[in-house]
């Protein structure tokens, strides 16, 4: 509907529509004006960390946490921001360059915020109004001039509406900015946080509001900051009860941990600055022995997650990462010991699951099948988004001469990345392979739903 209704306006009103859409565009995108594709990244320890973080938040908001999915975007720069559908985004570099955990649980309280308000489904009715009344100061000008005939009338007076449009709109972003401020010192009061790692964030941030926009973090641009958010933050830690309350340490150390090894797979030029060999903490140990995996120096590597596991026993994050290691370097058989550690100490983990039945199934091993197809079906029932782990067990099922949920495997993961041809040719395979049963039914309702999806795609 929007593009055909562009395309009828006059070129004033199309300008000012594209205006328009540009402000929504910057409050719900992660950076106004970007054209590069967007990298997810999935990992077990991060998502648990955010997992952590965020269950206080939610139960202070009251949401549902099954509601909000979380994802992580290999990004650099620092941004965290909310989508249609209750969708939180956190950029790597956000994590990687902020200081604490509490600035962490101040960004995602701020975020929550935004759901608990309901400000993105608002967000596109005001648009719409604000749109309505540029346009109508459009046709109120082409009216004068039409009567005048002085055309200069016309960009004058819509010129006039489009600017008056625009400042209701952001008036409408900046009220949202504030509520969601608001809302994340309750939140963090009710989970016993300090909001003093927002206040500093936002204190470092307000340096770069002087730079030119493509300089700036995308933060900025989604989350307009102003002299008044600031001394809000100000006043409301220095009336809180928790200004000084220290974050819980274990999940102090979490971030420490998450970060070093962010920095060490996405950012490895900076492991040397920010974790020297003079360091011997954890974090930069861990750093150091993810970068050396990076550059091939497999032992290095493993020395290095050995000595970390033997201060740190009950880490699942450690032993997968060793199991990682091991496996990519193609020593298959030396990583199953490391995963089976792992998936017994985080049972729940899905990725983890997922790369444990995975050196299953690689070892060449064929005593190994059953053991690796149970931990395959396992980790898609934990976490059955994950298109890496259906594509894994339908290679498990073929080898193991199940063709039929095999076909039903890559049917999901067809699915999932929206490749209806697939679907549809991978479900009727299963359909005519399968018993009656629940495989059966569900390969039947996958067919079905690409065949709908084809027909409203081709309308």
């Amino acid at each position: 509907m929007v593009p055909r209704m562009v395309h009828r306006m006059p070129t004033a009103v199309r300008r000012a529509a594209a205006v328009l859409l540009a402000a929504l565009i910057a409050f719900a995108a992660p950076a106004a004006g970007q054209t590069r594709s967007i990298t997810l990244i999935r990992d077990a320890e991060t998502e648990a960390l955010l997992r952590a973080v965020n269950a206080p938040l939610f139960a202070a908001a009251g949401l549902d946490r099954g509601l909000v999915r979380t994802f992580i975007i290999a990004d650099r720069s620092i941004n965290a921001f909310v989508t249609t559908g209750n969708r939180l985004a956190v950029h790597t570099g956000l994590i990687t360059s902020i200081e604490s955990v509490n600035e962490l649980a101040g960004v995602l309280a701020h975020e929550v915020g935004h759901i608990s308000g309901g400000h993105l489904a608002r967000l596109p009715e005001e648009l719409r109004y604000a749109m309505i009344r540029s346009v109508a100061a459009m046709l109120v000008g082409a009216a004068a001039a039409a009567a005048t005939g002085q055309g200069g009338a016309a960009a004058a007076i819509g010129m006039g509406g489009q600017s008056i449009a625009m400042r209701e709109l952001f008036a409408f972003t900046r009220t949202q900015e504030n509520a969601a401020d608001q809302a994340a010192v309750t939140f963090l009061a009710r989970a016993g946080w300090s909001p003093a790692g927002l206040l500093r964030l936002m204190e470092r941030l307000q340096a770069q509001e002087a730079l030119l926009t493509e300089k700036q973090d995308p933060y900025l641009r989604t989350h307009p900051l102003t002299r008044d958010r600031i001394e809000f933050l100000r006043e409301r830690l220095a009336e809180s009860r928790h200004a000084q309350t220290p974050m819980p340490p274990e999940l102090e150390e979490a971030f420490r941990m998450v970060r070093a090894k962010l920095v060490g797979f996405l950012e490895p030029a900076s492991v040397p600055r920010l974790y020297p060999p003079s360091d011997q903490s954890a974090p930069a140990r861990y750093a150091r022995a993810i970068l050396a995996f990076r550059q091939g120096r497999t032992d290095e590597a493993v020395a290095g997650l050995d000595g970390l596991i033997a201060e740190r026993p009950a880490s699942p994050w450690l032993h997968e990462l060793k199991g990682q290691v091991l496996f990519e370097s193609g020593r298959v058989r030396e990583s199953i010991e490391p995963y089976r550690r792992a998936a017994r100490l985080a049972p729940g983990e899905g990725l983890i699951r997922a790369a444990f039945g995975r050196a299953l199934l690689e070892s060449g091993d064929a005593a190994l099948l059953p053991s690796a197809i149970e931990e395959l079906e396992t980790a898609t029932r934990l976490d059955p988004r994950s298109g890496f782990t259906w594509r894994t067990l339908g290679i498990a099922y073929a080898r193991a001469g199940d063709q039929g949920r095999s076909a039903l495997a890559f049917a999901e993961e067809a699915a999932l990345s929206g490749d209806l041809r697939t679907q549809r040719e991978m479900a009727a395979r299963a359909e005519r392979a399968l018993p009656p049963g629940p495989a059966r039914l569900r390969a039947q309702d996958l067919l079905r739903a690409a065949e709908v999806m084809r027909e409203e795609r081709r309308r």
